[in-house]
């Protein structure tokens, strides 16, 4: 039995199961409009896990404090100058939003940048953290690439294609939300809990753990993604930034979830998030919604 929760029901197995993950080729999930995007996006994934990974748990690795009192590590300012430099070589019409710098460029079309989320996990040695990359086109994220090489998961989407896991284009499986219908059949991820005080829905969330099936604090991106390939069904924060959640908000909704703020907001701009299989998103919503007070 697993440590600090019960077995889900077996009668219910089918509705907790995601919808038709299954392997296929590449050439499947191609989108003409953002496939080069993508392709982008991977590379340089992998040229910011040759810094990422080499930095993580070194002992020399510098930290210090940002105004707001986050973390920030000599790995996540060299990371995003890496990424900008790459992008403005490649993508030079492109604007660049990240979180470790101002915003460069305009237009259109902008990269939205978290050089590593779960800095904190970073600098304490906890493997939990990821680089987060997205494209917005007019003010729709349309491309998000999540990249944990610590936890040795890629996940991505683009607009139309579906959500993928993998290690590369090549080989990648398509990942689906679970169906579980039901608050009392479900898992709920979160980061925080005492947070939730900041936006006065403690009690409101409490009360929803208690309801759920399970929760667990597995955190930051991690949550998303465990939504987005149906092995959670919940995942919620009361405070994020758009570079927290631009890359999450393709995954989740190419994988068939919801993705909004906690007034209802559909994607990254309402300054925190609600993530679910879509099935839970109302109920969810009317319970720690910041519009659903009483």
């Amino acid at each position: 039995m697993p440590r600090g929760g019960s077995v889900r029901p077996a009668g219910r197995a089918s509705s907790w199961r995601s919808r038709g993950t299954a392997a296929a080729p590449a050439s499947v999930h191609r989108v003409p409009r953002y496939d080069d995007d993508l392709r982008l996006a991977h590379v340089l994934a992998d040229a910011v896990e040759r810094i990422t990974t080499a930095r993580f748990r070194s002992e020399d690795l510098a930290v210090s404090s940002k105004p707001d009192l986050t973390l920030v590590s000599d790995a996540d300012t060299a990371a995003e100058e890496l990424i900008r430099a790459q992008l403005k070589r490649t993508r030079p019409r492109d604007a660049v939003e990240g979180e470790e710098f101002e915003t460069t460029g305009h237009g259109p079309r902008r990269w939205v940048i978290d050089p590593i989320d779960g800095t904190h996990n970073f600098v304490r040695g906890v493997p939990v953290w990821a680089t987060l990359i997205a494209l917005v086109d007019d003010e729709a994220p349309m491309l998000g690439l999540v990249a944990a090489p610590a936890l040795g998961r890629r996940w991505w989407a683009a607009n139309g294609s579906g959500a993928w896991s993998g290690r590369s284009l090549a080989s990648a499986k398509r990942i689906n939300v679970s169906q579980v219908s039901s608050v009392a059949d479900a898992s709920l991820s979160y980061s925080s809990i005492r947070s939730w005080r900041d936006v006065d829905r403690y009690d409101e969330f409490l009360s929803l753990t208690d309801d759920c099936w399970r929760s667990r604090a597995y955190g930051d991106f991690w949550s998303y993604m465990l939504v987005a390939e149906g092995a959670a069904d919940i995942a919620a924060e009361p405070e994020l930034a758009v570079y927290d959640m631009a890359a999450l908000v393709p995954i989740v909704t190419e994988a068939g979830g919801r993705f909004t703020s906690l007034a209802g907001r559909e994607g990254p701009w309402g300054g925190n998030a609600l993530a679910t299989n879509g099935l839970l998103h109302d109920e969810v919503l009317s319970r720690i919604g910041t519009d659903a007070r009483a």
